[in-house]
């Protein structure tokens, strides 16, 4: 791998989004599974969760991500990373011994990444579009947000990075984490033989996660894996039928107001009259966070009273 790497940059630069290059040369195969669901699902009747203008809608979103996101890898994010990788602590070599320890790595900070993703405004403000549709198919898998190089996703991967993994290592075996999620964003599968569903995330697992259900609200972070789940609290089995989308719900195929939609709401709540530390929580805090009732309205009084 680190021969294949090294050529690589050699021959187109140092700064090489490996994301996005894996991500990039696996839409042939994308597109099959999807056909593949589409068959499945048609010839079931179900073809309820194929709605055109929001497949559409997905796969703009998905182009728009990707070409913002090399935009700004080349701009910043390259240049980051790489400062990073220049004060690492040690070089761990890749091979037989290291390539699964190292992914298993990946997959813990895709974890914390994923449930801060959920958590805190500021990382929700990028993966609330990703949430907002009310569709499941493969397709889904594509709706991501332009935000997401600007939130900063990134930066929960650099402590590997510091520990001596070579950059190119820890986002091809993260590319590998979405290619594999993209497929299990579907209904065509049910559940799985326990002993996957225990450990894999799998169709079951994330349907779950996507729904706005109040029981499967903030669960299943994993993204190859369902152990972190389980380890912290985080799992939830699929019961009850999953009720797609977000609570706040956005009504638009509009790619500007999906994209930043969360991210004006998250500024004018912080731009509301109150104390810095509850004005600013708007930014740490949860998506659900709310100001004490009255609080604004007081502080409005005694700017008007001064």
């Amino acid at each position: 791998m680190m021969d294949l790497i090294g050529w690589m940059e050699a021959t187109f630069g140092a700064h090489i989004e490996w994301k996005q290059v894996v991500l990039i040369g696996m839409t042939p195969l994308f597109l099959v599974g999807f056909a593949i669901e589409w068959q499945v699902m048609r010839k079931r009747g179900g073809r309820r969760q194929f709605y055109w203008k929001d497949i559409l809608t997905n796969v703009n979103l998905g182009g728009s991500y990707q070409l913002f996101e090399l935009l700004v890898h080349v701009l910043f994010v390259g240049a980051a990373v790489f400062w990073f990788w220049c004060h690492r602590f040690f070089t761990i070599p890749i091979n037989a011994w290291t390539l699964l320890p190292i992914f298993l790595a990946v997959e813990f900070c895709y974890y914390w990444f994923h449930r801060c993703s959920h958590r805190v405004r500021w990382f929700w403000t990028a993966h609330v579009v990703h949430h907002s549709g009310e569709h499941m198919n493969m397709s889904t898998a594509m709706r991501q947000s332009m935000l997401y190089p600007i939130t900063g996703w990134w930066l929960f991967f650099m402590p590997l990075v510091l520990l001596g993994v070579h950059p190119a290592v820890v986002f091809i075996l993260y590319a590998c984490d979405l290619v594999y999620q993209f497929f299990i964003h579907t209904e065509s599968v049910g559940k799985l033989h326990p002993v996957l569903e225990y450990i894999f995330d799998t169709p079951s697992n994330h349907r779950a996660h996507h729904g706005r259900n109040d029981c499967y609200i903030d669960k299943n972070y994993g993204g190859v894996l369902i152990v972190f789940d389980r380890l912290f609290g985080t799992y939830v089995e699929e019961q009850e039928a999953v009720d797609y989308g977000i609570k706040r719900q956005v009504y638009s195929h509009n790619l500007l107001t999906l994209n930043f939609h969360e991210f004006i709401d998250m500024w004018k709540d912080v731009g509301k009259p109150g104390k810095p530390t509850e004005r600013l929580k708007h930014i740490w805090g949860p998506p659900e966070y709310e100001r004490t009732p009255g609080v604004a309205a007081q502080s409005q009084l005694h700017n008007a009273d001064s």
